[in-house]
């Protein structure tokens, strides 16, 4: 039997993934076929603050107006969804706090950004795009001259940037737990379990550094400790940031991991965002490097703060 409180996070945890994947279909509602002399279209019929509203979409075609249809049926499974996890939260007391305007102001600076830190983050990867070709992986889900693997780890990045940008899960507290969620996001399609801790030995390329096999009782134990230590915010979501990337905790993607779970604490803290710019690529890999082997994080601390930290007010 679960403890309340971590019910209730894996409840807020499963209703953010639900309004994701809603907030992904680009037409919520029902559709319909209009018709006058000069041919057939399609419309989205929807309830918008009690006033029935019908939103053009395009010229009718058998193959959209069956798209719409499933994305209509799948919004309504979603919506089902949503209001059962509700139920359960509110079941088991659970009473939503009103976030803070800085918190606001800092998840709106961070949805605005969304596109540029998604493509930054590709960058780091090693995923062969450029800007025009991650935009239209956002928007449309696909691209021409890309892999299936690396559009892919796009949308991925998509669905865990949109995760954290939910205001239930801005609430929830930066934990093993959340970590794990998101590592799930960014494997998806990779690895049947991508948020489960490793159990296998990894190498990291250009480094001797070996990291051990983590221990799940550890890494908890750590992450507390980082946000405990009573270090100024930025300091710990650096920390929380470099831990994650030097204990590769996961089989794959703890760097993409890593930086969003940061990002989820600097919201929250309404610090604004780290994210490694494009052009800072090649000089983080070699602080990582030195990072990995040393353990020393004063260096990249101080690199990130200058160079990697996008305030909302400079």
């Amino acid at each position: 039997m679960k403890e309340p409180f971590s019910l209730i996070q894996d409840l807020l945890h499963e209703r953010a993934d639900y309004q994701a994947r809603l907030n992904l279909i680009p037409y919520d509602g029902t559709p319909e076929i209009k018709e006058n002399s000069s041919g057939k279209y399609l419309y989205i019929r929807k309830r918008v603050g009690g006033r029935l509203t019908s939103t053009y979409v395009d010229l009718y075609t058998e193959e959209l107006y069956q798209l719409l249809l499933r994305n209509a049926k799948e919004a309504r499974e979603l919506k089902k969804q949503i209001r059962r996890v509700d139920r359960e939260l509110a079941a088991n007391g659970y009473v939503g706090d009103e976030l803070s305007a800085d918190v606001i102001t800092n998840l709106d600076f961070a949805r605005a950004n969304m596109k540029s830190n998604i493509y930054d983050q590709a960058v780091l990867e090693g995923v062969a795009t450029t800007f025009p070709q991650t935009e239209e992986i956002i928007e449309n889900g696909t691209v021409n001259g890309m892999t299936a693997d690396d559009v892919q780890k796009i949308l991925n990045l998509k669905h865990a940037w949109e995760f954290i940008l939910d205001k239930d899960v801005i609430r929830a507290e930066s934990n093993y737990y959340l970590l794990c969620h998101i590592a799930k996001l960014v494997n998806e399609g990779f690895f049947y379990d991508g948020g489960r801790i490793r159990g296998v030995p990894v190498s990291i390329g250009g480094t001797s550094y070996v990291p051990p096999i983590p221990v799940e009782s550890q890494v908890k134990e750590n992450i507390d400790e980082i946000i405990g230590s009573g270090k100024e915010a930025i300091d710990i979501a650096i920390d929380l940031c470099m831990y994650c990337m030097r204990t590769q905790i996961f089989i794959d993607g703890n760097k993409r991991a890593s930086v969003i779970f940061a990002n989820h604490f600097m919201i929250a803290h309404a610090l604004g965002l780290i994210v490694i710019p494009e052009n800072h690529v090649p000089e983080f890999k070699k602080k990582l490097v030195m990072y990995y082997e040393s353990a020393d994080i004063g260096e990249i601390r101080a690199f990130l703060k200058e160079k990697c930290w996008r305030k909302i007010k400079e």
